[in-house]
């Protein structure tokens, strides 16, 4: 059970770590590229991500990857609802359809 919770911390970790890079690329002071990567929003986003790796680790130590890397597409689905909802990005028909797909996967490896 401890090594699920980390994989779910990890996905988490990850989840946030991308809206906050998707935060730093966005916005009236975006910039240049250079000046995206010296943005707070970029700096703690990299972090989280170097985070998330690291309790992805641990979790692998008992999970099997072939379970434990289709369970983080999870995160694409919630990226997908999270970027329709913060920053306008369109969610038509085909991405729900695709959400639906993925979640259905997700939840059939999980149970394997």
């Amino acid at each position: 059970m401890f090594h699920w919770l980390v994989l779910a911390a990890a996905i988490c970790t990850s989840l946030l770590g991308q809206v906050l890079l998707k935060a730093g690329a966005t916005g009236e002071a975006a910039g240049t590229f250079i000046q995206q990567l010296f943005r707070p929003q970029t700096i703690i986003g990299l972090g989280l991500y170097g985070g998330a790796a690291m309790l992805y680790i641990v979790a692998l130590r008992k999970i099997p990857m072939s379970v434990a890397l289709p369970c983080t597409a999870a995160s694409y689905v919630i990226i997908a609802i999270i970027g329709y909802l913060a920053f306008g990005e369109a969610l038509g028909a085909q991405k729900i359809a695709a959400i639906g797909l993925i979640s259905l996967g997700v939840i059939l490896l999980a149970a394997a």
